[in-house]
């Protein structure tokens, strides 16, 4: 397969990875390496964060790293202390490349002249002990030979019925995102997460002590890449060159991952020359490792956007905090009106709420246009004249496949058509790819292999052929709705922001903030029913701020205020506030019928909203919990079935004070003294507002 030459930016299988300003601190780390070996240090300037994340890559036959594990350094003005293995030369050959410390073993196009850049190289090296260097170039050449090299092993297969496309299944255990397992380490636990009630187990970030995660780097990374390639890939999160764009080096023993990185990111030679003698750039180490089988895994994730555990979205909290910049879980989507006016909106729903749907969808009302900047991550900034700016750091799309069908979202179908790696899914007998909700049905001589390798025969063999987290892995520049501002270096203006989530009961179909603080009150209180893309094995209704529950960088509590202060002219200056809105596609009827039909009819509700930012009146009704949509003010006509548009608005005094006791009780228990004063005003002010309904 070739992928074409311009792919860029991160994906699942990217690292992931945050970071975010913090105190002063010093710390020094240094350890003691069996089998000859002395122990280093080597100083670092201060304000860098570094992480050892795991691309959640899926292999097939191979384990992720029982022997990795993530750490997310967040310290600021910290002097940072590496540890180095470094062998004897009995032990293992010194390596020579330019004037450093490199050998024979170094392989690839890109040349490293960066003496930061050679420093990491050459100590994780020595600790890591692999038999070969590769320098990623993000050639065709290089990805060519990468794939056919996989393809040999079995890690990989070829698709024959499309253009340039490969199937790949992951160790069953290895299928998404581990949130139990993802940690942040810190000199101060409060410095990651807020303390919980007393009692109570804290699920707003896992935190790790330092003293800990050396204990784990001792005991797994030595050794952990003998007798495979380190493949030393440059890549930029965002346009190369973009004031809002970061720089990783990022360090792995997965050909699989190279390949999805030069898809989900801006991959190559152009990165390292962007970097030029620079020291300001995110530190991503990553193996497969061999664990025995019964040594527990410890992986950890950061979050980049918050990418889940799989991207290089965890390292923008940190850096673009700072800045203040906000980093987050949301699509980007340009929205254009019959009359030639486009607004930019961003959106933050959790994984599997219908992100890719949205940011690619193709509207049913007749003149409305929607072009994709982003489905999954926004790194957003203001301006020099307090406009909100955003881009998407990825340069890939990182797709639940289940669900995605020509009806659901033709233009995905469209994108994935060529130079897309797929995993987890069905393979069938013909070369191609199923999965459950594809619409397609297969002829009767066409069989089907399920994600575990095993013959399924639709409609009759148990359980489901593709896993209900399976991905699909595309450039972002063969979307045929690709906006043509999504790789404007300065980011597109936001309008709006929306926030959303599956909810089955009580949440209309959309309502507006009362304001700036309303609307943060709005995102730090969504609650979903859990998917597949985490862990969680039922449909739980779990709290899940901001969508951002599994990738905050740091303390809810001060991420929360972080938000709160932008509209604080005395911290922030004037800025121009984008409106604040939540939409729910999922509520259903007592029935158990989806009352909305959703999809591409959710461009009437984004018309609602068009209509709303150009402050057009006599389009809501004030309620407790917001300005909900009058019944009539949502357009209908070509609906091809009636809607209850009096149950999908409604809203239920019982239902939301029984919203507000739950949300009450997660601040309280989860948030506790972390929890900004004005979050919990909003909160007393909505308990205030249904009392008096």
């Amino acid at each position: 397969m070739s992928f074409p030459d311009q792919h860029k930016s991160s994906a699942s299988s990217s690292p992931t990875f945050s970071s975010e300003e913090h105190v002063d601190t010093s710390l020094s780390m240094s350890l003691d390496y069996p089998e000859g070996g002395t122990s280093l240090t080597q100083q670092h300037p201060p304000n860098k964060c570094y992480f050892f994340s795991r691309a959640e890559p899926p292999f097939h036959k191979e384990k992720r790293a029982s022997q990795e594990i993530i750490q997310r350094f967040t310290l600021s003005s910290a002097v940072f202390n590496t540890p180095v293995y470094q062998t004897t030369p009995e032990k293992h050959a010194k390596l020579t490349y330019g004037s450093s410390l490199f050998g024979s073993l170094i392989q690839g196009g890109a040349m490293v002249t960066n003496p930061s850049v050679r420093d990491f190289i050459q100590q994780h090296a020595q600790v890591m002990q692999p038999d070969k260097i590769h320098i990623c170039d993000g050639s065709q050449a290089e990805i060519d030979g990468l794939l056919k090299e996989m393809e040999k092993s079995g890690m990989i297969k070829r698709l024959t019925k499309y253009k340039n496309c490969w199937y790949a299944r992951t160790d069953p255990q290895d299928v998404a995102r581990i949130e139990s397992k993802t940690v942040i380490v810190t000199d101060n636990e409060i410095q990651t997460r807020p303390k919980p009630l007393d009692g109570a187990k804290g699920l707003l970030n896992n935190w790790m002590s330092r003293e800990v995660f050396k204990e784990n780097l001792r005991s797994r990374f030595p050794n952990c890449m003998r007798g495979k390639t380190m493949y030393v890939i440059p890549f930029s999160m965002g346009p190369v060159g973009s004031p809002l764009a970061k720089i990783g080096i990022q360090l792995t023993d997965s050909a699989y991952v190279v390949a999805s990185m030069r898809i989900m990111t801006r991959m190559g030679e152009s990165v390292l020359k962007t970097l030029g003698d620079s020291d300001e750039y995110v530190k991503c180490v990553h193996s497969v490792g061999n664990p025995p089988e019964d040594v527990k895994r410890v992986t950890g994730h950061v979050s980049l956007q918050g990418v889940g555990g799989t991207r290089a979205e965890q390292a923008r909290d940190h850096i673009l905090r700072k800045d203040e910049a906000a980093s987050e879980h949301m699509l980007i989507m340009g929205v254009t009106n019959p009359q030639g006016k486009k607004r930019y909106i961003a959106a933050a729903f959790p994984s599997a709420c219908g992100k890719t749907n949205l940011a690619m969808m193709k509207p049913t009302l007749p003149g409305w246009k929607i072009e994709c900047v982003g489905d999954d991550i926004a790194w957003m900034r203001f301006d020099a004249k307090g406009q909100l700016r955003a881009i998407n750091p990825e340069a890939g799309f990182f797709g639940v496949a289940p669900g995605t069908s020509e009806s659901t979202n033709p233009f995905a179908m469209q994108t994935i058509a060529e130079n897309t790696v797929f995993t987890n899914v069905a393979e069938t007998s013909d070369g191609g790819v199923w999965w459950e909700g594809m619409d397609v049905e297969l002829p009767d001589d066409i069989t089907v292999t399920d994600w575990r390798g095993r013959p399924f025969k639709v409609g009759v063999s148990p359980g489901l052929a593709a896993h209900a987290n399976s991905r699909f892995c595309a450039p972002a520049d063969q979307c045929p709705i690709i906006d043509p501002n999504w790789e404007s270096s300065e980011g597109v203006p936001i309008d709006a922001i929306i926030f959303g989530g599956r909810r089955p009961h009580g949440v209309p179909l959309v309502y507006e903030a009362l304001n700036w603080a309303h609307g943060v009150f709005m995102g730090a209180s969504m609650r979903s029913e859990a998917t597949a893309a985490a862990e969680h094995k039922k449909k739980v209704l779990m709290h899940d701020p901001f969508a951002m529950r599994p990738f905050f960088g740091y303390n809810f509590g001060d991420y929360l205020q972080h938000w709160l202060d932008f509209s604080d002219e005395s911290k922030r200056g004037k800025l121009n506030l984008p409106k604040i809105f939540h939409v729910n596609w999922f509520r259903k009827n007592a029935n158990g019928k989806f009352i909305w039909p959703g999809f591409g009819e959710n461009s009437r509700v984004i018309e609602w909203i068009c209509r709303r930012l150009d402050n057009e009146p006599d389009l809501y009704v004030e309620t407790p919990i917001g300005r909900v949509p009058k019944v009539d003010s949502i357009r209908l006509d070509g609906l091809k079935d009636p809607v209850d548009m009096k149950e999908l608005l409604s809203v239920s005094k019982n239902f939301w004070l029984h919203e507000v006791e739950d949300i009450e009780h997660y601040f309280t228990e989860q948030v506790n003294d972390s929890l900004p004063p004005q979050i919990a005003s909003e909160l007393q002010q909505l308990k205030s507002r249904l009392s008096d309904s």
